[in-house]
């Protein structure tokens, strides 16, 4: 029996499924989900024989497996069941002005990158739009009271290869949860046609392209997706981005030890992101089984950002968050096999 989770409708649909009942009901039942993050059967305002009604056709998406906390107590990992056997995670970080969560937009990952937990466990399949959104309501609620500012698509999987439902999740993200454009961040690997369609789309989130290497023989090696979306097509698209929305792109470069952090690199990334007036976002190397490279050490790091500086970017260094429970960048679901044995209970 498949799964439909109440954050899976839209207005329309809610009215639908409510097959002629007030519009009321449905402002009541939409301001539950959206405002208050509950599941209709929960709504004290319905009648009880709607909510019974409700509960046997609408069933919450995500089962809680385990949540762990880091040392700091600034980052929460939630490990989650999904209808049909897989598992994504979802990580809350909470910084000294904004509490952001970074959603998994697929069960897994398909484009192959070595030095990513997801993409050495490979790809099950896309979450739905309610799958993607419940996510959000759980961060909210784990964040309380704090206000949940900031969602990134950042997690398990490629965003742009569940290209609709993650763009009809923004949508919902927006209006919905009223959560700014400005404060929403779409990541990929570089799928040049759907970041075409991204910018023809014109929303005024923040774009972030997985580069890791500014030359193809060194990025089609890291990210095999290049093969086929060579560096100057996904450069043309982040132009193409910046044109229509005014929103500056992120390159995103997981800095590996005697790989990627090397002068010429420097040199090479430095033309890259002068072309398209792209921000760079070093990333230290988390550690990850499978992958026998290390992360560059921090000087060094250091050196290769006033590196870039000198040569006109404009970058910033990430700082590592969540590293201790398997939650930094890079290390989603690099413990799953363990996680998912401990742990019991639901979140709705």
């Amino acid at each position: 029996m498949t799964t439909v989770s109440p954050w899976d409708l839209d207005r329309e649909q809610l009215a639908d499924l409510l097959d002629g009942a007030p519009k009321y009901r449905v402002d009541q039942i939409w301001k539950g989900l959206y405002e208050q993050g509950v599941h209709p059967s929960e709504l004290t305002v319905l009648p009880k024989t709607l909510r019974e009604e409700l509960a046997e056709k609408l069933t919450p998406a995500l089962e809680l497996a385990t949540e762990q906390r880091s040392n700091d107590g600034a980052t929460v990992k939630q490990l989650w069941n999904l209808s049909g056997g897989a598992s994504i995670e979802t990580v809350l970080m909470h910084y000294s002005k904004r509490s952001t969560v970074c959603v998994s937009s697929q069960a897994g990952c398909a484009m192959g990158c070595g030095f990513c937990a997801t993409g050495q466990a490979g790809y099950e399949r896309h979450l739905t739009v309610g799958e993607i959104l419940e996510q959000v309501v759980s961060a909210r609620d784990a964040a309380h009271p704090r206000r949940l500012s900031n969602v990134v698509f950042m997690g398990m999987g490629e965003p742009f290869a569940n290209y609709d439902r993650v763009v009809q999740a923004v949508r919902r993200l927006m209006t919905d949860f009223e959560i700014g454009a400005r404060k929403i961040t779409v990541s990929t690997v570089g799928l040049v046609p759907q970041m075409l369609r991204f910018a023809e789309d014109e929303m005024q989130v923040g774009l972030a392209v997985s580069l890791h290497a500014a030359n193809d023989e060194l990025r089609t090696e890291l990210v095999p997706i290049n093969k086929q979306h060579p560096i100057d097509d996904v450069v043309a698209a982040a132009q193409l981005f910046r044109d229509r929305t005014g929103r500056r792109v992120s390159y995103e470069w997981a800095m590996i030890d005697g790989v990627n952090d090397r002068p010429s690199d420097a040199a090479e990334l430095a033309v890259v992101a002068n072309r398209s007036y792209a921000h760079v976002n070093l990333i230290p190397l988390n550690p990850t089984p499978g992958w026998p490279t290390t992360g560059t050490p921090k000087e060094r790091i250091r050196e290769f950002a006033s590196d870039l500086e000198d040569r006109g970017v404009n970058v910033t260094v990430r700082a590592n968050r969540g590293t201790d429970i398997d939650a930094a960048c890079g290390q989603l679901r690099a413990n799953h096999e363990v996680e998912v044995k401990l742990g019991t209970g639901r979140r709705n």
